[in-house]
């Protein structure tokens, strides 16, 4: 087992001031606020290749049955053994990720838990209550030639989505129409490697502090993943599995009216699953 050390704000330091203020309504009773970054399930043109040939986009390949199954797998472990509820979860605009959070969800809010349940189609009833949903370009896969191959990327260098389609794809009610997205249009096409960890490492620090009495659930790809545990950790990460968890927590708590943060330490529950990396 990993040793996962502390990254908590030393005492007598002053924290950050966040500007939101603390919600009451859905307030962190433990008084921390819990992030998971997690990567997308099996794709389908990593096990049958020969999809890319007369793919319409290569570029965002769907899920395969198996990681439907894994990511709704995931979703169950996540409701059984962590000790907060997620009340609001981001997702990437990639299909991958669409469907992967959608499993995830349908776990997450299932009326009644069935510990033989395989996928969403075996959930009867969700309760729309219990989270918020909401698609974030910031979440989006690199996008340069390391990550997307040139004779796969669109050639205009221009990702585009439909996102009331694949808004679509969650219950009715869940996805938050209110919420000011943090990158309001796709990362530009062969962003730099540094360009695209700067871009994780905002996105995290600015959803905790725009929400920071609610537990987040971010589902992205594996390098948003690996990014942000590699600089919590300080290691240096080489491999990201489907599914994999990377576990945040930090004290949040309110002073004279605002809402002050510590920093993000990496936990052990979590926060190892699937990730491996050299300390």
């Amino acid at each position: 087992m990993y040793t996962i050390t502390s990254n908590v704000l030393a005492k007598g330091t002053p924290p950050p001031t966040i500007r939101a203020t603390m919600e009451s309504a859905n307030s962190n009773t433990d008084g921390y606020q819990n992030i998971l970054m997690m990567r997308h399930g099996d794709r389908i043109d990593k096990v049958e290749p020969l999809w890319l040939d007369t793919a319409a986009r290569p570029w965002d390949p769907p899920l395969v049955h198996d990681g439907i199954v894994r990511a709704f797998r995931t979703g169950q472990r996540i409701r059984s053994q962590i000790q907060f509820p997620i009340l609001r979860v981001f997702v990437s605009p990639f299909i991958r990720c669409i469907q992967t959070a959608s499993e995830v969800i349908a776990a997450l809010s299932a009326v009644d838990f069935d510990p033989n349940a395989v996928s969403s189609k075996d959930v009867l009833s969700v309760d729309k209550s219990k989270l918020k949903v909401s698609i974030e370009f910031g979440l989006s896969e690199m996008l340069n030639t390391i990550a997307i191959k040139p004779e796969i990327a669109p050639k205009d260098g221009k990702f585009d989505f439909m996102i009331s389609d694949l808004e679509a794809m969650f219950p009715d009610g869940m996805v938050d129409h209110n919420v000011d997205p943090v990158y309001k249009e796709m990362p530009q096409w062969e962003e730099t490697v540094e360009g695209c960890t700067d871009r994780f490492l905002n996105l995290v620090k600015t959803l905790a502090d725009n929400y920071p009495s609610e537990n987040l659930l971010l589902v992205t790809h594996g390098e948003g993943v690996r990014t942000t545990f590699a600089n919590f950790k300080d290691v240096d990460v080489y491999d990201v599995e489907y599914c994999a968890c990377a576990e945040l927590r930090r004290q949040v708590f309110s002073i004279d009216g605002s809402t002050k943060a510590g920093d993000f330490e990496v936990i052990t529950c979590l926060g190892q699953a699937g990730i491996k990396y050299h300390s």
